[in-house]
């Protein structure tokens, strides 16, 4: 639980090149197939595994709760085999970027929940746990269209204190064991709390450093919009006349494009946008439409898009 899935740290089922980095013709799409993906499967399928081995004969069968910590340590290392072979051979698809994040809290959640059940850890450690887990994985959804909230040391540092606390309450233990597993445990839950913070802060401040670059950036269109709009190769023309009245807005004497005029009528005013003399255009006739209306439509409709 890194917070960066860990099959979908690479992108490429490939083969690699020599000496085991991933040369840059190898950067294809993966095969859903790849080993990042198949060690993810198989983090999956132990977790029903291991909750049969945990309760077998009672669930509290010293010899199948030893069967029961080796499924457990088999899965958190399969965690940590599938993000390095990931990050190496940049094997990446859509089922290791949800697969991955689900098994990892599947194989905590139900290590934490069975030993709550059997009474071995207090429930109040669970649910800390548990609600920061859903918590964070919830928030980094909320977050994603403006920035990815990357796994930091504390992160991972929470992660290796829970699977070592969560293991050792899954072994019988007793004497000084026993009480060493509580404060690797209280560990684990500090940890758990303090990196939850940090996470809620930095998406927090993510989410407003992009909403105030969008906002920059739409201020910054708008005034190029009002920019061009009074430079020197444009002009605004407007007087009466006997036939009629028109104002133009033209880009350049030698521009070509199309044009888009609105004509009144014979004793009114009008105005017309012209791209130049070779632009095209069509006109639309009416009562007197002054150009800055014209020209603020289009500005608030860059702006808007």
């Amino acid at each position: 639980m890194t917070g960066v899935p860990a099959s979908a740290a690479g992108g490429s089922g490939a083969k690699p090149v020599r000496g085991g980095k991933l040369g840059a013709a190898a950067v294809n799409q993966a095969s859903l197939w790849n080993i990042a993906n198949i060690l993810t499967m198989v983090r999956l399928l132990l977790v029903p595994g291991f909750v049969l081995l945990l309760f077998h004969n009672g669930g509290y069968d010293p010899a199948w709760r030893s069967f029961a910590w080796a499924a457990f340590a088999i899965a958190m290392i399969t965690d940590l085999f599938d993000g390095h072979l990931a990050r190496t051979y940049n094997l990446v698809t859509d089922f290791g970027k949800i697969a991955d994040p689900i098994a990892d809290k599947a194989i905590m959640g139900a290590a934490l929940i069975s030993l709550s059940i059997l009474g071995d850890l207090p429930w109040w450690i669970t649910g800390v746990i548990l609600a920061r887990e859903l918590g964070i994985t919830l928030m980094r959804f909320w977050v994603i269209r403006h920035a990815v909230i990357p796994a930091s040391r504390g992160g991972k540092l929470k992660t290796l204190a829970q699977g070592t606390a969560a293991g050792m309450y899954v072994l019988m233990l007793t004497g000084p064991l026993a009480t060493l597993r509580f404060w690797v445990m209280m560990v684990a839950v500090v940890l758990t709390v303090v990196t939850g913070l940090d996470y809620v802060r930095q998406a927090v401040v993510l989410r407003r450093r992009s909403l105030a670059a969008e906002r920059a950036a739409v201020g910054r269109t708008a005034e190029a919009l009002q920019e061009a709009a009074g430079s020197p190769g444009a002009g605004v023309v407007s007087g009466p006349g006997a036939a009629g009245a028109a104002g133009a807005v033209a880009d350049g004497a030698g521009g070509s494009g199309p044009a888009v005029g609105v004509a009144g009528g014979a004793n009114g005013s009008g105005s017309a946008v012209a791209g130049g003399p070779a632009g095209s255009g069509s006109v639309v006739g009416g009562d007197a439409v002054p150009v800055e209306p014209v020209v603020g439509a289009r500005d608030g409709a860059e702006a808007e898009r």
